[in-house]
């Protein structure tokens, strides 16, 4: 039995599966994959605060190397219904292309492998895979990734199971599905600035303590001070300023308080402690009372180019006739929790309309993508 990529990426478009809502949608794999052959087990896991999560992991094969796709079934609300062209969870297939939440991010890719992985099966039965073929499905990467990924690898762990690598597929293309995939991410930290002075009459400066100046110029030096000019894969770090708040309605009133948030992009230069300590520096610089909240989501991590990557590369250049450019650019995934455990790359679809009104890929390319993981596993495991 073979699997169509394109009506299984439909069905699990249909379910709206919202984070943290499973809605179904793991429903339509475990259908999909038992059949095949693959053991299938339903993971929930919750933590105070936090909303409870369906995850899946399944497995075909009992030796090894146990080759993993990693993904999420999980999916961003639509925004406003209104601005669509189609039903957002209808994924009708529209002059070539497939519509709807998820088409991209990344319901399609899912399909695509279990598609592909039924292919191998069909061909070489259930005995003859050359190792294991895995999935670890989550409906926690769009949200707080608490009762998710990182909680499937545990499991792991403690049953004594092992990945042997993994492929996650979120959307890396850019112009055509292969052209680009991911070897690494940077880091990521999120920080909020906090100035305290002394509040006063705007007509009397000089007997208050206007923290605003001395926010300004901690601001403009972790704006402008470079951490680095970058390293062999990955760019240099980037400082995003997102949020200045004073709060302050009255125009002769000089505040008390000023705050202000940023997030910055890492490299694999540094840390998330390196960068925090960074931080401290150019502000103690500036002087004064402050107060510096941090919240690093991911570290930086690099799978470095070889093995896996030259399969993957061979793979995309057999189905296309081109060999993707290996990148560490771009957000954070739950790669950053696998490389803990394995060697890691991502490939996937194109993510021009990732998580946007009509999102949407060519209809044509999640086949693409499905041959693209054939060759891959060919090439993991051997032809």
């Amino acid at each position: 039995m073979t699997l169509d990529a394109l009506e299984l990426a439909q069905a699990l478009m249909r379910r709206p599966s919202i984070t943290p809502q499973d809605a179904g949608a793991l429903d339509v794999l475990v259908d999909a994959l038992e059949p095949l052959g693959f053991t299938c087990h339903r993971l929930p896991f919750s933590a105070d605060g936090t909303a409870d999560v369906d995850n899946l992991y399944a497995r075909l094969g009992t030796t090894g190397p146990n080759l993993c796709f990693a993904g999420h079934t999980d999916v961003v609300p639509v925004g406003d219904r209104d601005a669509w062209s189609v039903d957002p969870f209808a994924a009708q297939v529209k002059d070539g292309w497939l519509y709807g939440r998820g088409a991209s991010d990344m319901k399609a890719a899912i399909a695509a492998f279990v598609a592909a992985a039924s292919r191998r099966v069909a061909a070489r039965g259930a005995d003859g895979l050359g190792g294991s073929i895995s999935l670890l499905i989550t409906g926690d990467e769009e949200g707080p990734a608490i009762n998710g990924t990182r909680k499937v690898l545990d499991w792991l762990a403690g049953r004594g199971e092992a990945i042997d690598a993994c492929i996650v597929g979120e959307p890396t293309s850019v112009e055509a599905v292969g052209d680009m995939a991911k070897i690494g991410r940077r880091g990521s930290l999120n920080g909020f600035l906090t100035v305290t002075g002394t509040q006063g009459h705007s007509a009397y400066p000089a007997l208050a303590d206007n923290p605003l100046p001395r926010l300004v110029r901690m601001l403009d030096a972790i704006a402008h001070t470079p951490l680095d000019h970058g390293s062999d894969h990955f760019p240099a770090t980037t400082v995003a300023l997102t949020t200045i708040d004073v709060g302050n309605p009255a125009t002769n009133v000089i505040p008390a308080q000023g705050r202000a948030g940023f997030n910055i992009r890492f490299n694999d230069l540094h840390s998330g402690a390196s960068v925090t300590e960074w931080l401290h520096e150019r502000c103690r610089q500036v002087g004064g009372d402050y107060a510096l909240d941090v919240w690093v989501s991911g570290e930086s991590f690099l799978t470095p180019p070889g093995p896996l990557s030259d399969a993957l590369a061979d793979a995309v250049e057999q189905v296309t006739g081109r060999r993707p450019e290996l990148s560490t650019t771009g957000g954070t995934s739950d790669a950053r929790f696998i490389k803990d455990h394995c060697p890691v790359i991502e490939l996937g679809l194109t993510n021009a309309t990732a998580h946007k009104v009509d999102e949407r890929v060519p209809a044509a390319d999640v086949d693409t993508l499905r041959a693209i993981y054939g060759a891959f596993m060919d090439a993991y495991f051997g032809a």
